[in-house]
């Protein structure tokens, strides 16, 4: 069977790379190859960017509430093709099979969500202060949307910023993490056949490297939507800034789970198991701290390090497996280079701590799940995002001095605490310096109808997902009619030349 090629999407019309040039995609479980994928270069970008810019005023007057109908058909049209694309994704990425699952459903909802939206773009009608004259705001389609996504969330992500980009009017240029094209033209798939009108949409398959900066400074893009790393982030709002467009930057983590001495110890096991090691911890909001009261550290640890090791590394296509592979041969190289580092300033290995190269693992890229102990909160292991497989133990004595190292990174993204006690708990609802909080749950299983984004470094500010999403992807218009008949100064007092009586 011949290998498949990926191809661009342009203008209603899947292309090869103008340059003809392709890369492979790869199963990073097995090595085996998956597809050949275009290669884009600059000139794809410009053309991309060119057949949005030709589509925007045809989709922006496209009546809302039909928009949502092309939405919906999408949306089922994913849950045809539900288990296909899970296993497509966990061969593309690596995750479990039931984690791709989840990952596709959540694409689901989103889809259908947004899709509503086309009947609820609210504005306000508000009083105005003079007589005989209208005061309303309605939404206004931002433009031209480049949707910047990540590997480890290949479906879900770009739905989170695609269907509210859509509903609102937006046309977009599409570039997914060149380690999973093959789910981003799946979801182009999807979108074409549910009748989304040529050129609203647009794919372009290759490196960010090499054309992430020609589309975030593309004179044609008016908006940047990016998921991935702090560094990229910043460069990313960097050249944006100074071409005063729109950016949305969701961004790193460093995220803690609490254990207060009064909680359920099993139950946070339960959370803190699948927080650090789901998608084998290359989630934003993975749980890569564990901060324990003194009382339970060592009772969270032993049970922690006893959970860990039991853990079976392998295909995410075998239902035995509970830890699939890194995404990357790079990515596997960055995860384990804590590991030294731990150990050199202090931390002590509980569990884990090294590549897994036996049998068929070694034709993969597999990180044994890792517990580190006598950590303190400010070693590098504690404050650094690895993105893999690998948690770090704090032993506190109170729940201020928990709080205080929760917040004590320069992410913001999730918390959780474990607690009985219901003052504890708002008050770590309260103080905790992230954008989503847990209690009595792990960090990771955040909802799409309600906002998705962090504090300080975690971002730039803008959230995804719950009717947020709507403000990133769309300018407010105030618009105000005077049917007076006259002329009429709003903040002028009356004495000042203007009547405001009727």
């Amino acid at each position: 069977m011949a290998t498949p090629t990926l191809q661009n999407y342009i203008d209603g019309r899947w292309l090869d790379a103008s340059g003809g040039g392709t890369f492979e995609n790869t199963n990073p479980a097995t090595g085996e190859l998956i597809a050949n994928v275009a290669k884009s270069t600059v000139a794809d970008v410009d053309r991309a960017v060119d057949a949005a810019r030709r589509a925007l005023d045809g989709w922006r007057l496209y009546p809302a509430p039909k928009r949502g109908e092309i939405l919906y058909r999408a949306g089922e049209i994913m849950l045809t093709r539900k288990d296909d694309l899970a296993r497509e994704m966990t061969r593309e990425m690596g995750k479990v099979l039931a984690e791709s699952r989840g990952d596709v459903q959540e694409g689901i909802d989103m889809t259908y969500y947004i899709a509503g939206e086309g009947r609820r773009q609210f504005g306000d009608v508000v009083p105005a202060e003079l007589p005989n004259k209208w005061a309303m705001s309605m939404r206004h389609p931002v433009g031209v949307v480049a949707a910047i996504t990540p590997w480890n969330f290949p479906f879900a992500i770009p739905t989170w910023k695609i269907m509210p980009a859509l509903i609102l009017g937006n046309t977009i240029v599409f570039k997914p993490a060149s380690y999973t094209p093959l789910l981003a033209v799946r979801l182009v798939e999807i979108l074409e056949e549910a009748g989304l009108p040529k050129g609203v949409i647009n794919l372009i398959l290759g490196s960010g490297g090499d054309l992430g900066d020609h589309i975030v400074s593309h004179p044609g893009v008016d908006l940047i939507s990016f998921t991935g790393s702090s560094d990229t982030g910043s460069h990313i709002s960097e050249i944006g800034g100074r071409l005063l467009k729109r950016v949305s930057c969701e961004l790193g983590g460093k995220n803690a789970i609490v254990v207060l001495d009064d909680a359920d110890v099993d139950l946070s096991l339960d959370g803190i198991v699948w927080s650090a090691f789901g998608t084998s911890g290359q989630r934003c909001t993975a749980a890569s701290r564990v901060i324990a009261h003194k009382s339970v550290a060592k009772e969270v640890v032993d049970k922690l390090v006893g959970r860990a090791k039991k853990l079976r590394l392998g295909n995410g296509l075998e239902a035995s497996t509970d830890v699939g592979p890194v995404v990357s041969a790079s990515q596997l190289e960055r995860v384990h280079s804590f590991i030294p580092i731990a150990e050199k300033e202090g931390a002590t290995v509980a569990a884990g701590g090294h590549v897994s190269t036996e049998g068929a693992l070694g034709k993969g890229f597999f990180h044994e799940p890792t517990v580190l102990v006598d950590v303190k909160p400010n070693m590098r292991v504690a404050q650094e995002e690895i993105f893999g497989p690998v948690t770090a133990v704090i032993e506190v004595s109170s729940v201020d001095e928990a709080i205080k190292a929760v917040n004590s990174t320069k992410y913001g993204l999730s918390s959780s605490i474990y607690t009985r006690n219901v003052n504890n708990a708002f008050r770590f609802m309260r103080d905790a310096e992230t954008g989503i909080v847990y209690v009595n749950a792990g960090t990771i299983g955040a909802e799409i109808q309600l906002p998705f984004g962090g504090m300080k470094a975690t971002g730039n500010g803008h959230r995804e997902a719950g009717r947020a999403a709507l403000d990133v992807y769309s300018e407010w218009k105030s618009i105000y009619v005077d049917y007076s008949g006259k002329l009429q100064r709003a903040q002028i007092d009356a004495a000042e030349g203007t009547k405001t009586a009727p």
